[in-house]
């Protein structure tokens, strides 16, 4: 108990330390972590073997996945299958062919030049989607097309694991570095996988495949049809903390199925999110697991930095430093093609370039299994652990560069490549200036999905680092509008600050969508007769609202009561409602105002009955008082 106490103090202490320092200093709390593993393994000694405890972080990695599933709805996965398969695939094959015929011309045997290739043509899944987050970059279309190739390795690691004992060398000596022979035994070999729970143990090929597809099965019906009931019967209990038994529960038993049926646990996890992103418990998950995300994360990183054998490191600096950038600079140029033949442009090629240059977490996992099944010699291995983890090390910086780069680029709003929407939500909202913003935040908090497209990067940007999620793009735009889904939408929401572009925007989705409820932002009572033609259903004046209430204040400190200055708002309210619609009809955008007699007479008819309405009411209320 003393070692552990000792052990959590030290790192808590570490990361309490480092984190915020690390991100005073623009560099990430991801690079943070990783410092403070440094700091108390190889620089102070404080902790020496993490191999235990790196096992109980990648739990981290797991629920990170399973709170990405969540975001994620079925059909967005699926409009995502062409990055997936396209994007995701090329990288992986380009890669691992590339990395193993640079080992092959080094002259190791195609085996093991095989494995070494799988290794390095995974990257971090952890460290990526975490920095994407923590900058509000996920949404953009570098930031998508590095999720969809992150998630299409996490996937193929599960051919790599089946493909890698069909590679096993048998048992038998090893040449180490200093010419000394090892032998390992069939023993020694039982006792290194350890006596883990299997359900496919000693079974034919065709019960495995059965095994593992009912393993799946059970994840997706269980969410479907057994996630409510469950929730249920924890809600009656009326004990907040069952919530979070739950969540935990859920992970933590998914990740198991799939280890015992040998899949990756961070699969199953994900593939359970996406089956509860439709959930109305999907808050209620995300609120429980977030917590324990952070923490093993953070831990996940630091036992990275702790693990790193600087001793091996400091023996053969250039080349294990040469071999680690030359990795990342091998997969940074399959990565930049890839790129630019997937339309990827300025700064979004750029993020998706430096962002997957480097080795990932599971890359451990693959030595270690290699290692297992005498794939890698454990000289080898051992340098191989110290190129990953110095490549992990490294992505921070790489980040950073990424923000140089992107901030020295002079390429405009104009230039930018439109965001690939695929995300579609009950409300659309068009523009998210000072408007929008209230109106998306206020639908938000009742727990409507909106899809919000802005032409203004910067601004959508701003909204990011916030963690509100929008897509930059024309919202005039009919195929960026059909991806956003307004073929479904129940409301749009016109809030665009170019009176021109909210008419156009209000007409062509009126012509497509008789039955879609508009609510559209107007600069003044020409711009409301404008959009009153359009198609709009509720007009809304941007400065109405708060003159009346300012309206209100006057009165308020001119003799009338809270209540009077109260009707009186409300009164003024519904007969400027009433008088607009009226002014509509004798509106004629080809006579101007001041020269449209039948205008300028109902105008005045209708001032007088609001002057007398409310003079009316007045009189009323005293008398009513008296």
């Amino acid at each position: 108990m003393g070692e552990f106490l000792f052990l959590a103090s030290v790192f808590l202490l570490a990361a309490v330390i480092a984190v915020p320092i690390a991100a005073r200093l623009g560099l990430g709390s991801v690079l943070g972590y990783l410092l403070a593993g440094v700091a108390i393994g190889p620089g102070l000694g404080l902790v020496a073997d993490t191999t235990d405890l790196q096992h109980f972080a990648e739990f981290g990695v797991v629920m990170m996945l399973f709170l990405i599933g969540l975001e994620l709805e079925p059909r967005a996965l699926w409009d995502m299958r062409h990055r997936l398969i396209g994007l995701g695939g090329l990288q992986i094959l380009i890669t691992m062919l590339a990395v193993m015929s640079a080992s092959l011309y080094l002259g190791f045997v195609w085996q093991t030049a095989l494995a070494i290739g799988m290794i390095f043509a995974l990257s971090s899944t952890a460290i990526v989607l975490q920095t994407l987050s923590e900058k509000g970059l996920m949404q953009t279309s570098g930031g998508r097309s590095t999720f969809s190739v992150l998630l299409t390795q996490d996937i193929a690691v599960i051919p790599m694991l089946v493909i890698l004992p069909l590679l096993a060398a048998p048992a038998g000596p090893s040449l180490n570095p200093d010419g000394s022979i090892s032998r390992t035994t069939l023993e020694q070999l039982d006792d290194s996988h350890g006596h883990a729970v299997s359900l496919i143990e000693g079974l034919p090929g065709w019960g495995v495949t059965l095994v593992t597809l009912g393993a799946v099965a059970l994840i997706i019906l269980g969410g479907v049809y057994g996630a409510r009931p469950l929730f249920r019967f924890i809600h009656a209990a009326q004990l907040r903390e069952m919530y979070t038994a739950l969540a935990l529960l859920i992970v933590i038993g998914i990740a198991f199925l799939m280890t015992a049926v040998g899949l990756s646990p961070a699969l199953g996890t994900f593939l359970a999110g996406v089956v509860l992103a439709n959930s109305e418990f999907r808050h209620e998950l995300e609120s429980d697991i977030e917590p324990f995300k952070g923490m093993l994360l953070g831990l996940f990183f630091i036992t990275v930095g702790a693990g790193i054998d600087f001793g091996l490191f400091f023996s053969q600096p250039l080349t294990i430093l040469g071999l680690a950038l030359g990795v990342m600079l091998l997969k940074g140029i399959i990565l930049y093609g890839l790129g630019r033949a997937f339309k990827l442009r300025g700064r979004n090629q750029w993020l998706f370039t430096l962002g997957l240059a480097q080795a990932g977490e599971f890359g451990f996992v693959l030595i270690s299994f290699s290692l297992q099944q005498s794939i890698l010699p454990p000289f080898l291995a051992d340098r191989l652990l110290l190129i990953v983890a110095l490549s992990m090390l490294i992505t921070p910086l790489a980040f950073i560069l990424y923000e140089v780069l992107s901030k020295r680029m002079k390429d405009t709003d104009r230039q930018q490549e439109h965001d690939h929407i695929d995300e579609q939500g009950t409300v659309i909202i068009a523009g998210i200036g000072r408007f929008g913003q209230i109106v998306n935040r206020l639908v938000q908090s009742v727990g409507a999905k909106t899809v919000v497209i802005d032409n203004n990067l910067q601004t959508i940007q701003l909204m990011r680092r916030f963690g509100y999620q929008g897509f930059f793009g024309d919202p005039l735009r009919p195929d960026l509008l059909h991806a956003a889904g307004i073929d479904n939408a129940r409301v749009l929401m016109v809030a665009l600050d170019d009176p021109v572009a909210a008419e156009r925007l209000v007409t062509y989705a009126r012509r497509l969508r008789p039955d879609i409820h508009i609510v559209a932002r107007s600069r003044d009572r020409t711009h409301t007769y404008r959009l009153y033609k359009a198609g709009a259903n509720d007009i809304v004046r941007e400065l109405f609202d708060s003159s009346l209430r300012a309206g209100r204040y006057v009165l308020e400190n001119i003799g009338l009561t809270d209540y009077e200055a109260s009707e009186a708002e409300k009164l003024f309210y519904q007969h400027d409602r009433y008088t607009v619609r009226e002014l509509a009809e004798l509106w004629d955008p080809n006579i101007p105002s001041a020269q449209n007699e039948a205008y300028i007479a109902r105008a005045k008819e209708l001032e007088k009955e609001l002057e007398a309405s409310l003079l009316s009411a007045l009189e009323n209320n005293n008398t009513d008082a008296a």
